[in-house]
């Protein structure tokens, strides 16, 4: 698959106008992309069967909407796909399972003798069947502008070739595949780790990941949307509330886009209150729910500003925190539906506590990339026990959210046989004395 050079050429500024062809090729011209010859049939389908080696995120996303309005309409969706070396992403089975539900039949080929690389898609109409056969995996630079063959044909042209296929479809799906049920699917994720392909996979995927795609209504953009860990987090939240959860606490590695989960999931609230300790990360999550809401009508509360009436509050800790504040002349109880406490594992501390104690969201949500306290205090009581997601930094660098680090150890010859511990420490005056007369230290 060669590395595309062409952006310009397959951007798509108004909505494009593609006919039926039976020879898909990919490259750079739009009426060669399996996209958008599969959005005409998922259009009239009345039952889509989808049979492919593996699925990406950013494959998933392309076709969702398609896919739902499919099922709006009454079609029946089956999914059959490999999870061999893992490079089915998680993520994909999460956004598909996230936003379908149980609407569409989702499996695993479970057949462990076999090797399994099949690309299909078929369709079920009215008047005909047919049949996408080919190279393409469901990913976005599949879909798009990688050099893939497919071709299609119909039941009316080849009515033994399809059904042919077809059978053999339904064989596999029923008598060598596991259903992607939800214990399944956190199986698989915890077990996940990023396979060493994927770092070709996904350089194709990020050259497409900058180009936008016509849909019809529009085009699709992938800036502002989660993605990976993310995706599985945003399921699990939706999942517990489904259940009656009010309180959630989120255990992510620094770096792992826990702020914009937050406010990915925030985002259906009219009134969100976000806390934090630090002035900087205020700003910094400000930014990030400027860019998921696409709106700039939010306030500060803090040392400096006292704002109150803007949907989305973003407020130190330090101020709010402060009897004065925490009355009816500023929020009621009830005021925000939604509460972020950034570092809850600062969440134990008296400030933290009277805030979480005077407001009554609908939900609140603790982020933590460090939840053990050294004092022994507990924070998994403010949130209920209910510890839905965690992504360690060692799986978090496993599954390529983070990259992998090394350790490098300088020898030091310092003498601190003659210091004297009081009280399990040093003293730092004589810990000064030794460091500023070291010369070597310096070189």
């Amino acid at each position: 698959m060669a590395e595309p050079d062409f952006a310009e050429e397959i951007i798509a500024e108004e909505p494009i106008h593609i006919e039926s062809t039976d020879v898909i090729t990919g490259d750079r011209y739009a009426e060669r992309f399996l996209y958008y010859q599969l959005k005409l049939s998922i259009a009239h389908a009345e039952q889509i069967d989808i049979i492919v080696s593996f699925l990406m995120e950013s494959g998933v996303r392309m076709i969702l909407r398609d896919l739902e309005g499919a099922l709006k309409r009454g079609a029946r969706i089956r999914v059959l796909t490999g999870n061999y070396l893992g490079i089915t992403q998680p993520a994909a089975l999460y956004l598909l399972k996230g936003e379908l539900g149980d609407r569409i039949d989702l499996r695993f080929y479970n057949e462990k003798k076999r090797s399994f690389h099949p690309k299909a898609y078929i369709f079920h109409g009215k008047r005909q069947n047919e049949i996408y056969i080919g190279s393409s995996n469901l990913s976005r630079s599949a879909l798009t502008s990688g050099i893939e063959w497919n071709y299609r044909f119909t039941s009316t042209e080849n009515e033994k070739g399809f059904h042919r296929f077809y059978n053999t479809f339904e064989d596999l799906f029923y008598h060598h595949s596991i259903i992607i049920d939800d214990a399944e699917l956190k199986r698989y994720a915890r077990s996940w780790r990023r396979p060493a392909v994927a770092k070709d996979l996904e350089r194709y995927e990020e050259e497409e990941t900058d180009k936008d795609i016509d849909n019809g209504a529009g085009t699709v953009s992938s800036v502002f949307q989660p993605r990976g860990a993310q995706i599985e987090a945003l399921y699990a939240l939706k999942a517990s509330r489904a259940e009656g959860a009010k309180k959630a606490l989120i255990h992510v590695a620094t770096g792992g886009g826990k702020t914009y989960l937050a406010a990915f999931d925030s985002k259906p609230y009219q009134r969100v209150l976000f806390v934090a300790h630090r002035q900087e990360i205020l700003l910094q999550a400000a930014q990030s729910f400027r860019n998921v809401r696409q709106s700039d009508d939010y306030g500060f509360f803090n040392g400096d500003s006292k704002e109150t009436d803007k949907p989305v509050i973003f407020a130190s800790v330090a101020t709010l925190g402060r009897s004065q504040y925490l009355n009816q002349n500023y929020f009621a109880p009830d005021y925000f539906e939604y509460l972020v406490v950034d570092e809850f594992h600062h969440a134990a501390n008296d400030c933290y506590k009277r805030i979480l104690n005077y407001f009554h969201p609908q939900f609140l949500l603790g982020l933590t990339a460090t939840p053990d306290r050294m004092d022994g205090r507990d924070i998994y009581e403010l949130c209920d026990y209910n510890v839905l997601y965690e992504l360690s930094l060692k799986s978090a660098v496993n599954r390529g959210v983070l990259v992998p680090f090394h350790y490098y150890g300088i020898y030091d010859e310092t003498n601190y046989s003659g210091l004297r511990p009081v009280r399990g420490h040093y003293v730092e005056a004589e810990l000064e004395n030794i460091y500023l007369n070291n010369k070597a230290r310096y070189l």
